[in-house]
């Protein structure tokens, strides 16, 4: 019998378990962007190529004990495919229910760390797109950084957790997805808080996110630090939370940095991203974990599903904070990039409410893997 298995279920299974997958994509949509873990397998084998018999495919599936998960862009053609796998005698079969849509729109919420006086931080991990949240809380107040258009997970997070949230909180203008911060805010009544220097074509009025104004959670007065750190974008601002832990939204990454190219100013915004790296940062205590905005790659996860490091490792191994001649460095970082994200451009109007897709086009904007660091 064919089993249903949710993006939660998947995402269990790509952190703690294992599983191998039949992505009956298109080769070019499987190329670009897939479902992976450290003990996930998967092979590509169009819906096509499967409509008038799967007998083909049999062969490649495995003949152990894993599950084997049906993966296609919706649901409709996995479904299928596993019903015709299920005749045919495959035994734990499955197929994703919603699809990659749905893999792309799944937050996995893990607890990162303890703040001194009481309260917590935790991790949003949009696995698959790469994205990090965070909600620090204490004594019943929250604050929540980088939010993502899907505000559903954070709110009931937080109504479990019986939680006030009191600011929303983006580092920058968000170019490889739509931010949820500023909807968040305005249903619950919070404060959003937006960097001034990003935001000076926005349609909306915000709270300025801005170095030497601290942003105090719960009565233990969580100190949430702004710190300016151009160069992702000119207006990007890391947070020194509880003097434990750097949000560094996109200009520093577990294995890479933030690329300055997204607004079209690469060139402009390279010394600015140097400076940030190879001055700014480096004055911070190399003991402060830093949390970023992104991940690239599954290796840059834990088995609980977390990314983070301290700073101090990341200056003796991130390949972006190797490069002592400034010249390579700014090759490094404006020429032979990755590919840009999808529909990036639209995606910055929207986070500057300058247009107003609905739901299915900003599921259709935000589609494929995020692109924002220098190295893929």
């Amino acid at each position: 019998m064919v089993k249903i298995m949710t993006a939660k279920e998947a995402a269990e299974k790509v952190i703690h378990g294992e599983l191998f997958i039949l992505d009956v994509r298109n080769q070019e949509d499987y190329t670009n962007w897939k479902i992976e873990g450290k003990k996930v397998e998967s092979i590509n084998i169009p819906y096509f190529d499967l409509i008038d018999s799967v007998e083909h495919a049999l062969e490649k599936l495995p003949k152990d004990e894993r599950d084997i998960l049906v993966v296609c862009a919706k649901e409709g053609s996995s479904k299928f495919v596993a019903e015709q796998l299920d005749e045919a005698g495959v035994e734990e079969v499955y197929y994703l229910q919603g699809g990659m849509r749905a893999w792309s729109e799944y937050l996995y919420p893990v607890k990162i760390g303890d703040l001194k006086n009481g309260g917590s931080i935790y991790q949003f991990n949009r696995i698959g797109k790469g994205c990090l949240s965070y909600l620090v809380e204490s004594n019943g107040e929250a604050a929540i950084i980088d939010a993502v258009r899907m505000t559903e997970p954070f709110e009931q997070f937080a109504q479990e957790k019986g939680l006030t949230v009191k600011y929303l909180i983006d580092t920058h203008l968000h170019a490889d997805h739509i931010s949820g911060g500023r909807k968040l805010a305005e249903k619950l009544g919070a404060t959003y808080y937006l960097p001034p220097k990003d935001a000076t074509e926005v349609t909306f009025s915000y709270e300025p996110l801005e170095e030497g104004k601290d942003i105090l959670v719960g009565n233990t007065r969580i100190r949430i630090q702004p710190l300016y750190s151009p160069g992702h974008t000119i207006g990007s601002t890391s947070l020194i939370v509880d003097d434990q832990y750097l949000l560094s939204g996109d200009i520093l990454f577990v294995d890479s940095i933030g690329r300055p190219d997204l607004a079209g100013k690469a060139k402009d915004w390279v010394g600015d991203l140097r400076r940030t790296l190879y001055q700014l940062y480096k004055e911070l205590s190399p003991e402060l974990l830093v949390l970023p905005a992104h991940f690239g790659k599954i290796s840059e996860m834990d088995d609980q599903g977390r990314v983070f490091a301290k700073l101090g490792e990341l200056y003796a191994k991130n390949a972006g904070l190797q490069v002592e001649d400034e010249q390579v460095f700014r090759k490094m970082v404006t020429e032979n990039l990755p590919p840009q994200p999808n529909a990036y451009q639209e995606i910055r109007q929207t986070n500057m409410g300058k247009l107003t897709p609905t739901e299915d086009e900003q599921r259709e904007m935000e589609i494929g893997p995020n692109r924002c660091a220098v190295h893929d």
